[in-house]
């Protein structure tokens, strides 16, 4: 079996051109422009590209996008002032700030300083919460893409049985909790693995569609993966590769040649669930910027 490789580029640019809409819809009837305020501290170049890629996308959909550069030796202080005041700021309808933080600051304590009703990353308590309990205000941005990346595929979670590998804030918890849901687009049976969980290959064996989160390059191998799976690939890891001029390259969790030869569907690493990430996160302030029209009794 040769894998259908899910194209996450040209899923998100089908989601881009529907956000676009919606901005240039929310223009015309409420004369008001969705705003979108991404913070980044510190001179990690990863994170600087996909900061740039961010605000490139937010722009060619119509969104306000305000990018904020700080110094790595900018103090918790200083960043929880400059919080302070974007939430402030009523052009700005959705907020993130870029992680990881330098090792000072708390990421615990950014996150919970950025408005609720902002935090298109869906990383407040109070975000989190909801979706636990069903009522989602902002879904984070990545489990929100592997969402929408199974539905437009033709693979709806409903009935059937995910495995996620992972069990973090930022993909393993929230996506479990997503997909658990009694809801259209959700409805499956959920199993969080990690690497403590004993025998984890007994159990990705089991999963109609996986969720590869770990943080390890190539960690899922074939023998882990049951004939005809859909593998979703959510990990991106630099490994050595002195053919390439920057001399490395970018690959998933999961090992793609090996398995694509026994999924019946996989995304590719790069090119998968990144774009769709930018993509929803583009979603959720359009999202945000509806909820205060809709909360003004006066629009």
């Amino acid at each position: 079996m040769s894998a259908r490789v899910i194209d996450g580029v040209a899923l998100a640019k089908e989601i881009r051109a529907e956000v676009a809409d919606g901005v240039a819809e929310m223009k015309a009837r409420h004369n008001i422009v969705p705003g979108l305020a991404v913070v980044v501290v510190g001179d990690d170049p990863a994170s600087a590209v996909y900061v740039r890629n961010k605000g490139r996308a937010a722009e060619e959909a119509g969104i306000l996008a305000e990018l904020v550069t700080l110094p790595p030796e900018t103090t918790q202080h200083e960043l929880l002032e400059l919080l302070a005041k974007l939430n402030g700021d009523d052009r700005l309808h959705g907020m993130i700030v870029q992680l990881p933080l330098p090792d000072h600051i708390d990421e615990n304590a950014i996150t919970e300083a950025v408005a609720p009703e902002k935090d298109v990353d869906g990383l407040h308590r109070a975000n989190v919460g909801l979706l636990v309990m069903g009522r989602p205000r902002f879904v984070s941005a990545t489990p929100a893409g592997i969402q929408q990346m199974l539905l437009r595929s033709g693979y709806d979670p409903e009935g059937q049985h995910i495995v996620v590998c992972g069990r973090s804030n930022i993909v393993g918890k929230p996506v479990a909790n997503l997909l658990m849901q009694r809801v259209a687009g959700a409805n499956a049976t959920v199993t969080v693995c990690h690497t403590k969980t004993r025998d984890l290959p007994a159990l990705t064996r089991q999963a109609d569609i996986l969720i590869a989160a770990i943080g390890r390059a190539r960690f899922v191998t074939a023998d882990m993966v049951r004939e005809g799976a859909v593998v979703i690939d959510v990990g991106i890891n630099r490994v050595d590769d002195p053919t390439r001029k920057r001399g490395y390259r970018l690959v998933g969790d999961v090992d793609f040649e090996q398995v694509s030869e026994k999924a019946a569907a996989i995304t590719p690493v790069p090119g998968g669930v990144g774009p769709m990430t930018i993509a929803m996160i583009l979603d959720n302030t359009l999202k945000a910027a509806r909820q205060r029209v809709h909360a003004d009794p006066d629009r």
